[in-house]
């Protein structure tokens, strides 16, 4: 059997990593059972990747969403009838925190009663069975892959299967979400669930969606990697008219939502996680007036103020754009510090819908080389304390000043860097060796090495007597031998 934990942690990031490990630090503490379910064993299980971290809890969700809080973590809404809980966690790890409950009806079609229940029965009532799987995080079973419908088949075999026939008729805009998921994973409907879906359409069951679970899905699409298929997926069933007769008349603007898709995988790439959910909701409905716009998401179920924030997302990106372009970001350090702390959405829409060369020649800059030379600065660093400089406030600082530098196109080889480091630290070059100096003949004299006797410069009386002598001795000796040859 998989060990479903070890693939987990090995495939979340470090901050999903800690948020995980705090979720189960807190839910122990309360005496709670910790559940891993829905959209992240699904796509932990398909190989996506892990948008959310989706956790279910047999108890009360919000004594720990409000410990969390108090870690960092931002509550963005939360339903007090269905103790669901949307978290935006610390370090920007998007997810939702919901008690385990069961949806009792009384008839087919009418609203349900609301218990709360074990983990099991949360996993039975759910809608599909790709989504009623889930990985303990208690002590005593952590890592138990927990599969009461047979979820798992389903995937292998690449279905999406409804697990009641009255899957549609009890919740309507199930037949939008069936399509939102067989779209994005490229699945098909399982047969009986096809069955059901066609006789849901042929009743009309789409016109009986109510405005605000038609937005929830509008959430969740402009949230999806893969928007597109999607909405024609929709459209070819008839069903954006359910999300909304505007969008249905006038169409998504797939030219806006194509353009920002490939801007998301460049940001993937460049290693960003972006949240487009803005600028995609804008390019969904960029085909439609400003005022049939706001009205499109006032219907959805949005309030007031998030109706606001995207209607006014246009305008902020443009006047950073206005900023960016400015003469104040000449330097391209000014520059880079200005783009550091943009909003990934607003960049991502600049991105795509900006025709100002100066403000996207920067961006572009900042993401295809300023950040590849950023990575780079640890070798300065170490070159800056070969050097003999010892690390501090100072050392840091000069450390930022050859980056500021290095992003005029100064400073690319190692030459050129020590020259900048010795310049900026004050730390000059050990002075070059002196070359030997040549005596009056010419011939080099010759320079003891440290630490050795030195070698006098005149000899001694006695040793000039004593070199006199031998030389006379040697020529008695030569007159002597030439002598007896003759």
């Amino acid at each position: 059997m998989p060990d479903y934990m070890f693939l987990l942690e090995s495939r979340l990031s470090p901050e999903q990593r800690a948020v995980m490990m705090r979720a189960q630090e807190l839910s122990a503490s309360m005496g709670f059972n910790l559940y891993l379910t829905g959209g992240t064993v699904r796509d932990l299980i398909t190989g996506a990747s892990l948008r959310d971290l989706d956790f279910t809890v047999e108890g009360n969700p919000t004594k720990i969403a409000r410990e969390l809080e108090k870690g960092g973590a931002k509550i963005l809404s939360e339903d007090e009838k269905l103790r669901h809980i949307e978290v935006l966690f610390a370090g920007d790890v998007e997810g939702s925190i919901a008690a385990a409950r069961d949806d009792h009806y009384v008839r087919p079609g009418t609203r349900p009663e609301i218990r709360w229940s074990t983990i099991m029965e949360d996993l039975r009532r759910r809608d599909f069975s790709l989504n009623s799987i889930a990985i303990s995080l208690n002590p005593a079973s952590r890592g138990l892959l927990l599969d009461p419908t047979n979820g798992l088949s389903d995937i292998e075999r690449g279905e999406v299967r409804a697990l009641t026939i009255h899957s549609f008729t009890n919740q309507p805009v199930r037949l939008l979400r069936v399509l939102r998921f067989a779209s994005r994973m490229g699945f098909k409907l399982e047969g009986r669930t096809q069955e059901w879906f066609d006789l849901a359409i042929e009743r009309e069951l789409h016109k009986t969606i109510a405005p605000e679970e038609a937005g929830g899905e509008l959430r969740a699409l402009a949230r999806e990697e893969r928007p597109t298929v999607v909405l024609k997926a929709w459209e070819q069933h008839d069903l954006l008219e359910a999300v909304n007769p505007h969008l249905a008349k006038r169409h998504p603007d797939y030219d806006a939502i194509t353009k920002l898709m490939k801007v998301r995988e460049d940001l993937f790439t460049a290693g960003f996680r972006p949240r487009l959910a803005a600028p995609m909701l804008l390019a969904i409905l960029g085909r439609l007036k400003d005022r049939e716009q706001g009205g499109v998401l006032s219907k959805a179920g949005y309030r007031s103020a998030e109706t606001e924030a995207v209607l006014d997302f246009p305008e902020e990106a443009l006047e950073a754009q206005k900023e960016l372009a400015g003469r104040k970001m000449n330097a391209p350090i000014d520059a880079y510090r200005f783009i550091e702390k943009l909003p990934l959405d607003q960049m991502a829409y600049l991105l795509a819908e900006s025709r100002n060369s100066g403000a996207l020649s920067k961006i572009r800059a900042y993401l295809n080389k300023w950040r590849p030379m950023r990575s780079t600065l640890p070798a300065v660093s170490n070159e800056l304390e070969a050097l003999g400089m010892a690390r501090g406030a100072k050392f840091d600082e000069i450390v930022e000043q050859v980056f500021a530098i290095q992003l005029t196109g100064r400073g690319k080889t190692p030459e050129e860097r020590e020259k900048i480091l010795r310049k900026l630290s004050g730390i000059k070059e050990a002075p070059k060796k002196k070359e030997k100096k040549l005596g009056k003949s010419g011939d080099k004299v010759h320079v003891p090495a440290i630490g050795r006797a030195a070698v006098p410069a005149k000899t001694s009386k006695a040793q000039h007597r004593e070199r006199l002598q031998g030389k006379h001795a040697a020529k008695a000796a030569g007159a002597k031998k030439s002598s007896g040859r003759k």
